[in-house]
């Protein structure tokens, strides 16, 4: 029997990271998990819904047993059973990241002896979270080049805190996760800027649309204003820029009481700080691509697919470092990470015979 590993939530970045992908890591692997201190360093630590609604999918996707999984928990055990590949629905319950979920419950069934399709019902975009056009621009191409077939759709729009979304996911796995390197973005091949307005005057995405166009020097052409069917207000600013190798998606929040032309500005300056880097992955995108990496380089050496791979990001997040750790706790995998000029970071993942 494997042995259990312990998860001291009070370290690194000290939220829900540690969680989601512990419990993700300890199905794919078959490891008991042990998980104390959970969200240690939020200001309401313990289990909120959306950590229960992924630590109980991270069960059901392998009929794993949990224990101390309840509202407000600080401490739980999971033993996870094999993996079933099939039809999920897992509902938050409230307006937390649908996303989130979707984090723990997808990486087991990358790889699982069937297809599955995963309803998820809460947040699909969150302030705190990567949106649903993320996954689909950003997230799941990458994926898809690893072998899987995974197609996303959105159905209902869910904003805080009224929530309410709901994210259709169907998956088709692979034998094995084939690495890749992203080193380069190659030529850009399109941008757009996207204001989803829900139950609120369409003007502010207009504001917003006009602001940034204005400050990247894009056409007028390159936004759109989508009014969205949403069970409360809601307002996001997104741009999608496709490059050869990679889509990078940025989001901004409108919030009451914020002017729109502000939420253009921080837009604008998320974009602007990726571009100086001149590194092809984002922020977000190099914590989230972590996990599918590291599964793929911790594979038989025979297997016939490549092992790992090699990207460049910015500097790394207290996220990504946080989940340096916990990867290599539960995975015999080597991550080095290699400082270079102009605030570049270079990660590898591999095996440890190979790092």
């Amino acid at each position: 029997m494997t042995d259990m590993i312990t998860i001291d939530g009070s370290q690194g970045e000290g939220g829900g990271q540690m969680l989601r992908s512990s419990m993700a890591l300890a199905v794919v692997t078959g490891t008991p998990v042990r998980l104390e201190k959970i969200r240690a360093g939020r200001a309401k630590p313990g289990l909120m819904r959306q950590h229960l609604t992924s630590v109980r999918a991270a069960a059901e996707v392998c009929d794993g047993e949990l224990i101390g999984a309840e509202p407000g928990a600080q401490e739980l055990t999971f033993h996870p059973g094999a993996v079933r590949p099939g039809d999920y629905h897992f509902s938050v319950g409230s307006a937390g990241s649908a996303m989130l979920v979707l984090q723990t419950a997808l990486p087991p069934l990358l790889t699982a002896s069937g297809p599955s399709t995963v309803v998820v019902e809460g947040g699909t975009h969150n302030q705190w979270a990567p949106p649903f056009d993320f996954l689909l621009k950003s997230y799941l191409p990458l994926i898809n080049r690893m072998g899987p077939e995974v197609t996303a759709r959105i159905e209902r729009h869910g904003f805080y805190p009224a929530g309410g979304g709901r994210v259709v996911v169907d998956i088709q796995p692979a034998p094995f996760l084939n690495g890749f390197d992203l080193t380069s973005t190659g030529r850009v091949l399109n941008h757009r800027l996207i204001a989803l307005v829900g139950n609120l005057p369409t003007e502010i995405g207009d504001r917003e649309i006009a602001r940034a166009v204005r400050k990247l020097n894009w056409r007028k052409e390159d936004g759109e204003v989508r009014g969205v069917r949403t069970n409360g207000p809601g307002n996001v600013l997104m741009a999608e820029i496709e490059c050869e190798h990679v889509t990078a998606v940025f989001t901004t929040f409108g919030r009451q009481g914020t002017r729109a032309e502000h939420v253009a500005d921080n837009l604008v300056k998320s974009i602007r700080g990726w571009q100086k880097t001149t590194a092809p992955v984002e922020e977000y995108l190099a914590d989230q691509i972590l996990l599918p990496l590291g599964l793929s380089a911790a594979q038989p050496a025979d297997c016939g697919v490549r092992c790992g791979g090699t990207y460049l990001t910015g500097p790394l997040s207290q996220h990504t470092l946080t989940h340096i750790d916990i990867l290599q706790r539960f995975l015999d995998i080597s991550i080095v990470v290699n400082q270079r000029q102009g605030g570049q970071c270079e990660l590898t993942v591999g095996s440890t015979s190979s790092g």
